[in-house]
């Protein structure tokens, strides 16, 4: 404010408008702005009242207060004189500054003026510090009323503030662990880990029917898998030295690793004992082989980019394709998930999806850690399907490391890593890698000590299906292993040749050729893996192997053990998965947006119910008639005699039963089947065709066997049938009947 004080009557305020821009101030020395005295009292009283602002006019004025509109940081009930410093500094100097300017002779008594009228209006809701009211007495215009009840123009506490929003209480532990539990059983892998389950059970049942007494598909294999998950348990918790060196094959070392060994399984393995837990404990694992196969390939399809929809049918033909059917009875096979799982862990931890590529703020390596040990476990259940999946993860990772560098080099994309992701990788390669060469040892080694297991280029050719078992469909399909029984007759073994992954699979897969949510180029690629993966599955039925599988054969270290290369037709099943879900997830996408323009909205629940129906053809055909035989008892006999024992009659089929009854005390047994038959136990059946005499008896000594069991009800049209019963006398061994068991002690 300005202040002209050539008139009479002291200072005289400047007018409104001059006041808002701080324009020179009416009424210096010009005498066309000069007023009558009357008239500034006049008009400072009107200003006053209708602006809440003192009128400058004298000590009268200086005294008294304003009105003010509330600031946003006033609270309610301000008293006087709590103007912030700063603010009323600031409009001091601002006012003494054009005071400066006009009046030159006055800048300290005008400078003074206006800093206390800064302090009043900073102060909002009363009178400047020091002012306590009017000369008269009377309450000041932002004060109280000597009975206490507000003045006119002071601030009230708004009365509507009871009817906002209550403040949000301060949550308990409790409150906040129920709150995070909530928001996990809703997750989305939650849910997907919840209907992967339910499904498993549905799709494999009755293996939980009965799993006590049952195993799926026959009880040969799964006898033997049974007993390796219990061996496994049972040696860690009791002497781990020895855990290459089981209780079968007696007096064979190293027969653990006569077949692949589920070793990854141990600690369900430490569970329970005999063979009813056996039982029990193989169906369980079976049963969530399946529901971790289905949801590894959803959260791999869904790390990748694919929708829910897309990436359901990805779980479900990878798990349940008609070709795995057969496998049933090979739970090495059936465990599966381990792969895609690891593979969804690692792209996640590098930030790096099909459809959007690598985005470095998404890297974690957490998730590297976590795809690395997955992998390693998987590489411990066994060569037989973890062998090609190390090969493919090695081969990954080289690929990579080359694309990153070239884009480097040569197309300069200077594109962040990590140090810490880098050691991640380090460490994890590294963990996987020990993993695979303490797990490679003792096959080597058996390799060595029996010559006859190594595989030949013939043994691949007798189980290499033709190209007609890609379109061919096992006997446990229930859609389609009724019909295909005449093509399932022209295979050589059609358990390991009828290949089909899918009818419904095959057309989504050439659907999303065309129609899709991924690229072209991503397209082509995910075409050439599953055609260079369904070649290599057919072994030498393709020019012979000669440029396919002959050459990972004869220079892949352990390749060579792979007996059936259509097991590889796991991979293509994969890559054609991801091509259906990416016709899928166009679809889903295209529904969407679809529903979302249709007004009024009422199709577009029939419009989301169609993008399921992929889903459920997928489900249809993965349907089986899996059967379920029932697992012969387990003799009294097993439970009481000693080892070293030999059980008669002996042979591949007979014995794996043997090895399971044998999981109640783990006794020696010179029994056991596996992939192959070692030389000494051929000769322990070829001779023992003839027990109990000399000859044989004499041969048992010199192995160290103890007792011989013949069960009765399994030598029905054997040379036992006769001998069994034969005089013993100069033998120099006993007989002794348990229930239907003869025990004859050497």
């Amino acid at each position: 404010m300005t202040t002209d004080q050539s008139a009479p009557g002291g200072p005289r305020p400047t007018s409104r408008n001059a006041r808002a821009t701080n324009g020179p101030a009416p009424g210096g020395t010009d005498p066309q702005y000069r007023r009558d005295p009357g008239d500034e009292v006049r008009a400072s009283a009107f200003d006053e009242a209708d602006q809440g602002r003192p009128t400058g006019n004298g000590p009268a004025d200086a005294a008294r207060t304003t009105r003010k509109r509330p600031r946003a940081d006033d609270a309610p009930g301000k008293k006087a004189g709590t103007a912030d410093t700063a603010d009323a500094r600031s409009e001091a100097g601002a006012t003494n500054k054009v005071g400066d300017q006009d009046e030159p002779g006055e800048k300290d008594k005008g400078g003074k003026k206006n800093k206390g009228r800064g302090r009043k209006k900073a102060g909002g809701d009363g009178a400047g510090a020091g002012d306590s009211g009017t000369p008269d007495g009377s309450p000041a215009a932002g004060g109280s009323k000597p009975d206490g009840t507000p003045a006119e123009g002071a601030s009230k506490p708004d009365p509507w503030a009871a009817f906002g929003p209550a403040p949000e209480p301060v949550p308990t532990w409790y409150g906040r662990l129920g709150r995070w539990v909530g928001r996990l059983l809703i997750h989305e892998w939650t849910l997907a880990a919840v209907a992967s389950l339910a499904l498993a059970v549905l799709m494999t049942w009755p293996t939980l029917r009965y799993p006590a007494h049952t195993l799926p598909q026959d009880y040969w294999d799964p006898s033997l898998q049974a007993w390796q998950m219990a061996w496994s348990g049972h040696i860690l918790l009791t002497e781990p030295a020895q855990l290459w060196h089981a209780n079968a094959f007696f007096p064979e070392r190293w027969s653990f690793a006569f077949s692949d060994t589920l070793l990854g399984y141990a600690p369900a393995g430490m569970i329970g004992s005999g063979p009813e837990a056996a039982l029990v404990r193989y169906n369980i694992v079976f049963v969530l082989a399946h529901a971790l196969a289905t949801f590894g390939a959803y959260v791999l399809a869904r790390q990748l980019g694919a929708s829910r929809t897309g990436s359901a049918v990805v779980g479900v033909a990878y798990t349940y394709a008609p070709w795995l059917l057969a496998q049933a009875g090979h739970l090495h096979v059936v465990s599966n998930g381990g792969i895609p799982l690891a593979l969804a862990m690692l792209a996640r931890g590098h930030g790096w999806s099909l459809r959007h590529g690598y985005r470095p703020e998404r890297r974690h390596e957490g998730w590297v850690y976590a795809g690395w040990l997955v992998a390693a476990w998987q590489l411990s259940l066994g060569f037989g399907i973890g062998l090609p999946f190390a090969y493919v993860l090695a081969g990954t990772v080289l690929v990579a490391a080359v694309i990153w560098y070239a884009k480097r080099i040569f197309w300069r994309l200077k594109r962040p890593f990590g140090q810490r992701l880098f050691v991640a990788d380090l460490i994890g390669g590294l963990i996987f890698a020990g993993v695979g060469v303490l797990m490679a040892i003792p096959y080597f080694t058996v390799a060595q000590l029996h010559p006859n297991a190594e595989r030949t280029i013939d043994d691949i050719a007798i189980f290499s299906p033709p190209a007609t078992g890609f379109v061919t469909a096992p006997a446990e399909s229930r859609l389609w292993g009724g019909l295909h029984e005449g093509a399932r007759s022209l295979l050589p073994w059609h358990p390991e040749m009828t290949l089909l992954p899918g009818f419904v699979l095959y057309a989504l897969a050439v659907g999303g050729l065309f129609f899709s949510i991924w690229k072209v180029r991503q397209r082509l690629l995910l075409l050439a893996g599953a055609l260079v993966a369904m070649a290599l599955s057919m072994g030498t039925e393709l020019f012979g192997g000669r440029f396919t599988y002959v050459p990972l054969f004869d220079h892949l270290p352990g390749w060579s053990g792979i007996r059936t290369p259509g097991r590889l037709m796991l991979w293509a099943t994969l890559l054609l998965g991801l091509l259906a879900a990416g016709a899928v997830s166009a679809f889903a996408e295209r529904v969407r947006e679809i529903s979302a323009e249709r007004i009024p909205s009422w199709p577009s629940p029939w419009l989301r119910l169609a993008t399921l129906v992929p889903l459920l053809l997928v489900v249809a055909e993965g349907t089986n008639t899996t059967p379920h035989p029932v697992v012969p008892a387990q003799p009294a006999a097993m439970r009481s005699i000693d080892g070293p024992l030999l059980v008669l009659p002996s042979g591949q089929n007979h014995d794996q039963p043997v090895m399971l009854w044998s999981t109640t005390r783990f006794q020696d047994i010179v029994n056991g089947g596996s992939g192959f038959t070692p030389r000494q136990l051929d000769d322990v059946r070829r001779v023992t065709m003839t027990f109990p005499d000399q000859t044989s008896v004499d041969y048992l000594r010199t192995l160290g066997v103890h007792n011989v069991l013949v069960l009765r009800g399994k030598i029905a049209g054997t040379p036992w049938e006769v001998s069994v019963d034969a005089p013993v006398d100069g033998l120099g061994i006993t007989r002794e009947e348990i229930d239907d068991v003869v025990v004859f002690r050497l």
